[in-house]
């Protein structure tokens, strides 16, 4: 299959391309260059690999959790590039789960509990079992502090966050991204262009100043 993945969940960029036999990809910083950035590249990359976005079979992109601009930024391009392509189908995939992919890949482990900084002081975190070459889902995804987070007997740590000696250090890459597309695509769960939405946990983007100033006092917010 002929893919395009990128992810803009973190504070790092993920593009990849493949053409069913060989991949290029490209990371840059993410953030708040990501909107003026991700495009240009995600076409740089495209010439390399000598494809256009009409000969993709899908779009594939990190739909959160995560930062809420960056998956924004994700969903707007890849709606925007999927209708340019004459509405070629767009895949949403959970970044949590790419994480496992990553560290599945990186480590050769099959159990896997995802963690995601999610700022404000708390993460993201969903656990993964994978069994004769497909995910299955342990638990669902929970918001919550570090110290409130129920570690999974069994599940070995995955992410970008938590002080752990034996923490796999794994982003959402558009390379785990491209590895978990064949089969989602083969489940049906590619999507019209229009249906590429951002997944929020959180429904609130920023703290406010009452509880900023509650945090650096490690006191409770009253409302």
């Amino acid at each position: 299959m002929k893919l395009l993945a990128f992810d803009t969940s973190t504070e790092t960029m993920f593009i990849a391309v493949t053409d069913g036999q060989q991949t290029w990809q490209h990371l840059a910083e993410g953030g708040a260059k990501t909107s003026a950035a991700l495009i240009p590249a995600i076409m740089a990359l495209l010439k390399e690999a000598d494809l256009t976005l009409q000969q993709l079979d899908a779009i594939v992109f990190g739909r959160g959790p995560g930062s809420f601009t960056g998956l924004r930024t994700a969903c707007s391009v890849a709606q925007g590039l999927a209708f340019g392509a004459g509405g070629i189908q767009v895949l949403p995939v959970n970044t949590l789960l790419a994480v496992a992919e990553e560290a599945r890949f990186s480590s050769d482990t099959s159990q896997i509990q995802a963690v995601l900084d999610a700022r404000m002081g708390e993460v993201y975190a969903a656990s993964y079992a994978y069994n004769e070459g497909v995910w299955n889902t342990h638990s669902d995804i929970q918001l919550c502090k570090p110290d409130q987070l129920q570690f999974e007997a069994g599940f070995r740590l995955a992410g970008n966050c938590l002080d752990d000696a034996h923490r796999i250090q794994a982003l959402p890459t558009a390379t785990a991204m491209l590895r978990l597309a064949p089969a989602m695509l083969a489940a049906g769960l590619g999507v019209p262009a229009e249906q590429a939405l951002p997944l929020y946990v959180r429904d609130k983007v920023a703290q406010t100043t009452a509880e900023r100033a509650a945090l650096k006092l490690n006191v409770p917010v009253t409302n």
